[in-house]
């Protein structure tokens, strides 16, 4: 028997598809048009082909952000996704406990960005910020405004406690959804808790780890808001990472083409990052 197709429900995600065009497609073929033109004013274009593509992909300037993204996003990852493991392994599974851990992971991600940004500019400041003030009682010489090294660390830390709570919140979903009868047959096993992790809950937590390395990939290496707050991409271009350097071109220098050009090589390669990630942490869980 064949299957009835009913075409009216098209018109239930017309609406989408045309939210979609006025806010991703059409912006995004505006920035193609722009990326192959260039303009002195007046509303008046010229041609000018792939020129500003091969100026961003021969430009030390791009490359060292794009070192600058790399660097911070894998850094990212690897203090979150194990901390967010860690955490939601030792939250209560049940009782009082468990809305309290909730609220508490949650709150962090209610905040703004350009909010967790301010705090911690006037947090790590050294002569009216506790963190700063601390740090330099304690006889370390803090000052993530002079020190290229302790801007790092001042974004780093800010970013691990700002978005830990999600990798948290995704892990904590998954371990609460493996039955008890997984724990209760490795308990009559005599499993070890590594053999528990490894074997049961790991494997069951793959999706959503899944998940949560792909948002925070993308988000760590488009972040603008908290680092251009802190630090404003200094000391120097220490903490200038492709989206501030995207933003000083085409706003304050008002290099349309070129910022144009490199905005798309940036979605481009966060693109195919992301596919990326994907494809290899699917393959290895299909493997496993």
């Amino acid at each position: 028997m064949e299957k009835t197709w009913n075409n009216k429900a098209w018109f239930m995600v017309l609406p989408v598809l045309v939210l979609v065009a006025f806010s991703a497609i059409i912006p995004l073929m505006t920035v193609v048009n722009y990326s192959v033109q260039d303009t002195f004013g007046n509303n008046e274009f010229f041609w000018a082909g792939t020129e500003w593509y091969q100026e961003m992909l021969t430009s030390s300037r791009f490359w060292e952000a794009m070192g600058r993204n790399l660097i911070f996003s894998f850094v990212i990852l690897a203090i979150e996704i194990p901390l967010g493991i860690f955490i939601a392994l030792n939250m209560p599974k049940s009782g009082w406990g468990v809305p309290v851990c909730l609220v508490a992971m949650a709150l962090p991600l209610l905040v703004p960005w350009n909010v967790v940004g301010t705090i911690w500019q006037v947090f790590g400041r050294v002569d009216i910020g506790l963190l700063g003030y601390a740090m330099n009682a304690l006889g370390i010489d803090y000052n993530y405004v002079n020190d290229p090294f302790d801007a790092w660390v001042t974004v780093i830390v800010m970013d691990v406690w700002h978005w830990t709570s999600l990798v948290v919140l995704l892990c904590y979903a998954g371990l609460v959804s493996i039955p008890d009868a997984y724990y209760q047959a490795a308990k009559i096993d005599g499993a070890s808790r590594w053999a528990i992790f490894r074997y049961i809950q790991l494997p069951k937590m793959n999706r959503v780890l899944l998940i949560a390395v792909l948002l925070r990939f993308m988000d760590s290496f488009m972040i603008y808001t908290e680092p251009f707050v802190v630090t404003g991409g200094g000391p120097g271009n220490s903490t200038t990472f492709l989206s501030i350097d995207l933003v000083k071109m085409a706003v304050g220098q008002f290099d349309l083409g070129p910022a144009a050009a490199m905005s798309i090589i940036y979605f481009l390669i966060i693109l195919l990052l992301s596919w990326v990630f994907y494809t290899v942490m699917t393959n290895y869980g299909s493997e496993k």
